[in-house]
């Protein structure tokens, strides 16, 4: 442990021949314009380059503006230190443990400013049996920062201000040419951080690049290490997945580089699912489709899709063996959750609107007496009709029962009253005698 403090405090610059010389790409060959880029990250560089600090929109930003694509959110990467940021924004916080970052709220939008980080010494960082890093704040040179970063195409660096890009890794130059390419040893950072191999098929897929051979080649024999990723880091990049307007092509590239098979429990029930394999499918590209229309999408609906073939064939398993319908639904949910909980932290909130979708799947079933309308009053009902319609559109389940319940919605109370489906009359039951209190009379002629 001394050691490691004393190299941290003492540790010399890497040398600089090892670090590449940036190029500074003018506007006419990137085509990034100041106006592409939010008024909040254009105003932290500002105000960092006003106080002395260099400052760029740097990453994914850049990235997806050069190919045509509209960013999500902005980054900023800066050589000022958390605190130094912190100090600069009122409306700012310092979080993270692994790397310390800062978040500068402005308006609705949130800017995450990072600050350079330095070259990592084997001796001095902090990790797991592994390889996996777990925390580093050794802060450095834009040039160490850039040699730092994943791919070619993140280690992009703008600055509004002039408008040019400095590129240390010829990352223009891998999007124009449709590479995704690792920044050094891909063997080396996948140890670092096996999300990499996630996201290369994510940024490959969504971005329309081919990896690199380099960068492929190590996947699938690498992939074990994902089982060392803490559930809630492989959760959230299974969101940004997902949601990505691309999740189809996602998955199949997932599929190639053989990132499935045992390794995520939610990928083996997507791609290895012959029961719901269609109705996955329509639920990804209903998914991609409403992220491509700007509308908004819910993560708990797109995981409850994922899961319900799952949870459907436990479910059928449990009644055969004689539990009850409602209870053994119950059931089936919270052990295909506690399935998933190993692998993919799903908060509490999403895990609670993905049961309740669930549970109101049997209620479809019920279109007599008063239960169509306590359907209706639910906050969850539009939800839970439009998974239904999903069901009925894979075969699952007959597309007039939808159907029926859309029109029902729509009716006026006269109509509604008429559309009820009427009750099914069990047996007549055989009345059951009284029992005499004690002492009572016996009745006549009954002796």
């Amino acid at each position: 442990m001394i050691r490691k403090l004393l190299r941290r405090v003492f540790r010399r610059a890497a040398p600089v021949s090892v670090l590449p010389e940036p190029a500074l790409i003018p506007v006419d060959r990137h085509g990034v314009r100041r106006e592409q880029v939010s008024p909040a990250a254009n105003k932290v560089c500002t105000v960092l380059q006003e106080a002395g600090h260099k400052a760029y929109v740097v990453g994914g930003a850049v990235r997806d503006i050069i190919v045509g694509q509209v960013p999500k959110d902005f980054d900023v990467a800066t050589s000022a230190t958390p605190e130094e940021v912190r100090a600069l924004f009122r409306r700012s916080r310092i979080i993270g443990r692994r790397f310390k970052i800062v978040h500068v709220m402005s308006g609705p939008e949130t800017i995450e400013v990072s600050t350079f980080r330095a070259m990592q010494e084997a001796e001095a960082t902090e990790t797991d049996e592994h390889g996996r890093v777990l925390r580093d704040n050794v802060f450095g040179s834009m040039a160490e920062d850039a040699t730092r970063r994943d791919f070619t195409v993140n280690a992009l660096y703008y600055n509004p201000t002039d408008e040019t890009v400095i590129d240390y890794h010829h990352g223009v130059a891998d999007l124009q040419q449709r590479t995704l390419r690792m920044i050094g040893d891909p063997r080396v950072r996948y140890r670092e951080d096996p999300v990499r191999m996630l996201r290369a098929a994510r940024l490959g897929a969504k971005l329309g690049l081919s990896i690199d051979p380099a960068a492929r080649a190590p996947i699938r024999e690498m992939a074990d290490l994902l089982e060392n990723v803490p559930p809630a880091r492989l959760f959230d990049e299974m969101l940004k997945l997902l949601m990505s307007g691309h999740a189809v092509k996602c998955l199949k590239q997932l599929r190639e580089e053989g990132l499935h098979h045992g390794l995520l429990p939610l990928l083996d029930v997507i791609l290895e699912q012959p029961l719901g394999e269609r109705f996955v499918w329509l639920s990804l590209e209903n998914t991609d489709q409403r992220v491509r229309q700007g509308k908004p999408i819910s993560p708990g609906f797109l995981f409850a899709t994922l899961l319900w073939h799952e949870v459907l064939a436990d479910w059928e398993a449990r009644k055969a063996n004689g539990e009850h319908s409602q209870p053994a639904l119950f059931d089936a949910m919270d052990a295909v959750l506690a399935r998933q909980s190993g692998k993919l932290a799903i908060t509490r909130r999403i895990a609670g609107d993905i049961k309740e979708i669930w549970a109101l799947q049997p209620r479809f079933e019920k279109r007599a007496g008063k239960a169509p309308y306590r359907l209706l009053e639910q906050a969850r009902y539009r939800a839970g009709w439009d998974f239904l319609r999903l069901r009925a559109q894979s075969g699952e389940l007959p597309m007039e029962l939808p159907d029926w319940w859309e029109n029902f919605a729509d009716a006026n109370p006269d109509i509604r009253q008429g559309m009820l489906v009427p009750e099914k009359t069990d047996a007549p039951r055989k009345r059951r005698r009284r029992r005499k209190p004690a002492g009572a009379p016996a009745a006549p002629g009954s002796e």
